[in-house]
């Protein structure tokens, strides 16, 4: 804990010296020229369970590409990260507006070396998920639970992006996407195929019984989306709605392995409490993933730290949550820790998730994993809002996590 604090300290002080405004400055003779492009290089000094001590750069971005009087801000996040673990993480995420917000495009780009552990398909204790629903080593015996977690070794490259064409005057846009997954160099480390009984994981049994790859595959395919965003700002929303419909279909000819198709349906709402000090609100955030047809590959199934900003699920490791269908919802109350100033900022959460188990028999809602914490937020950027935001969350089955990040989460 001591290290993680010398680490916080740092990473403040940095922070707070390269995001600074030169509109905050004392003493200035003049008034600044204003900047449109402002970039934060964070280092990254962290360390969680999956990844153990992490180290690289996390730079996150903030610019107006049309006049700021009626384009929205865009933003950019980043990270090129090793691992102790000797994992590479690098990504970049983008969500743009065009002059007068005609277009809004949005990107996410990601190549991990990488090893995770997963937990089975559904929500609930290790005791609820059976492995092997269908794989038979004698005649009418399957695989046992597994009461841990099933380490898992892989490449993943994600090409997505997705363009969408504002309606008229309102705030409605509608457009198309691609998507391109590939899961590469599978290597399932508890699988043992050789002894009496076997050991049969939940990535080799359900692979297995929809007859896909167990060593990589490909999900390819276009998406149709409709959003209605009227928030007043992405990067730290004070005001404003924000509901996202994706339906991805994923047919073989574009390369998929199996055809398939996806929906993603997603909303957020933000509550005042004081109209005087914005910065004080409870914010809302839900979204339902499901696969509406065909097979998807394992590593590819809605689970939870896979949006797009990997931000869903705070105490819980990524892809820990993983099903065929899957709902989460969260609640954070956000607060000024400052009477007149907005440097400083408080926030407590909970969220909570649920997912399915078509072969296994759990259904949505059988089980609720949830999550809670509490998190401080630095404003390095009065202009773009852009914080430095801290959190320490606990979970369920003893999952916790320390997260270091820019922005709002939501």
């Amino acid at each position: 804990m001591k290290k993680i604090l010398a680490c916080l300290a740092f990473l403040l002080s940095f922070s707070l010296m390269m995001g600074q405004d030169p509109s905050d400055t004392e003493n200035e003779t003049q008034q600044p020229k204003q900047k449109n492009l402002s970039i934060i290089p964070l280092p990254v000094i962290a360390y969680n369970p999956t990844n153990a001590w992490m180290f690289g750069l996390a730079p996150g971005a903030s610019w107006f590409m049309g006049d700021p009087e009626r384009t929205s801000i865009s933003s950019g996040l980043g990270t090129v990260i090793y691992t102790t673990n000797k994992q590479w993480i690098i990504t970049a995420k983008t969500n743009m507006f065009l002059d007068g917000d005609s277009w809004n495009l949005l990107g996410d780009w990601r190549f991990f070396i990488t090893s995770q552990p997963t937990f089975g398909l559904g929500s609930g204790p290790q005791s609820a998920k059976p492995v092997g629903s269908g794989i038979e080593y004698e005649d009418g015996l399957l695989s046992a639970t597994i009461p841990v977690s099933q380490m898992m070794e892989f490449n993943y490259f994600r090409f997505h992006e997705t363009v969408l064409k504002r309606i008229q005057d309102t705030r409605f846009f509608a457009g198309v996407g691609y998507h391109l997954d590939i899961h590469s160099k599978i290597q399932d480390n508890l699988l043992d195929l050789d002894t009496v009984p076997p050991v049969i994981t939940s990535h080799y049994s359900y692979q297995t019984v929809k007859a896909l790859s167990t060593d990589g595959y490909t999900l390819s395919g276009i998406s149709l989306n409709a959003l209605y965003d009227s928030r007043d700002n992405a990067i730290n929303p004070y005001s404003g709605r924000y509901a996202f419909v994706n339906i991805r279909i994923n047919p073989e000819f574009l390369g998929s392995d199996k055809r398939s198709s996806i929906l993603w349906l997603e909303y957020r709402d933000y509550l005042h409490l004081n109209k005087d000090r914005p910065r004080h609100l409870i914010g809302f955030w839900t979204y339902g993933w499901f696969v509406t047809s065909g097979s998807v590959p394992f590593l590819d199934l809605p689970s939870v730290g896979w949006d797009q900003f990997g931000r869903s699920g705070r105490a819980y490791t990524q892809g820990r949550i993983r099903g065929e269908d899957l709902m989460y919802g969260e609640i954070e109350y956000r607060f000024p820790l400052q009477r007149e100033k907005d440097l400083l900022g408080g926030v407590v959460f909970i969220n909570g998730t649920t997912a399915s188990n078509r072969e296994g028999g759990i259904d949505l809602f059988d089980y609720l994993d949830y999550g809670y914490g509490l998190g401080l937020r630095v404003m390095i950027n009065k202009k773009s809002r852009a914080n430095l935001a801290v959190d320490f969350a606990w979970g369920k089955y003893g999952a916790s996590g320390f997260y270091l990040g820019m922005n709002e989460v939501f």
